[in-house]
């Protein structure tokens, strides 16, 4: 997988700062220490460009990156929110949502899921609202060199049988380790292709930022 062209723009903490530019987005959620900013290196293949910590929660804004000048990368607060005030939940909560429910700009926001454990309920949680208010989701499995190889596809399967408790067509998904790359260049491209389209067919350029 050769280095990809990706820059850090801004934090917001708030929808209105966030960039105003005709560019699709894909957004990346989770919960708090599932790997997000880990991910984002991975696929940049540049270490420091997100800032990772040991500590569950440090990311508490909006992260814009942008990839190659066409499209954003999004790094969303992680929810779970690890040790934190009611009063910061609710507002980290409420930042969420309002990038969730009211940026145009939004292509498909990828939930980040830990296959080192079962499906957790505020997962379920999470998902299941995300298809209520019919915003268009993909699943990654994150952290898949952690678990033995012979395993790993049985946990994929419990967790999407689980899923289809309450999903009549379950989302698209994808397994993945930042460590090791795997699934890293099958994740760019579902991202650059949907990025891709919804530039050409919305925003009415393949390079709206060009």
């Amino acid at each position: 997988m050769s280095s990809l062209q990706i820059s850090f723009i801004k934090s917001s903490s708030e929808l209105k700062e966030c960039p105003d530019s005709r560019m699709a987005e894909c957004a990346l959620i989770g919960r708090s220490n599932v790997g997000k900013s880990t991910l984002i290196n991975a696929l940049a293949r540049n270490k420091n460009l997100a800032k990772t910590s040991s500590k569950p929660g440090k990311t508490q804004l909006i992260n814009h990156f942008i990839v190659r000048q066409e499209w954003h990368l999004v790094d969303l607060p992680g929810y779970g929110y690890a040790k934190r005030s009611k009063t910061e939940i609710g507002k980290i909560s409420q930042r969420i949502d309002q990038y969730l429910f009211r940026r145009k700009q939004l292509a498909c926001t990828y939930v980040l899921i830990d296959l080192r454990h079962s499906l957790q309920s505020i997962d379920l949680a999470f998902i299941n609202k995300l298809g209520e208010h019919q915003i268009p989701l993909k699943i990654v499995f994150t952290k898949a060199d952690k678990i033995p190889k012979n395993k790993k596809q049985a946990q994929v399967n419990s967790i999407l049988e689980e899923l289809g408790e309450y999903w009549q067509t379950l989302p698209e998904h994808f397994v993945t380790s930042s460590e090791k790359g795997i699934g890293m260049e099958a994740l760019l491209a579902d991202m650059d292709s949907i990025c891709t389209e919804i530039n050409a067919n919305y925003f009415g350029s393949s390079h709206p930022g060009k």
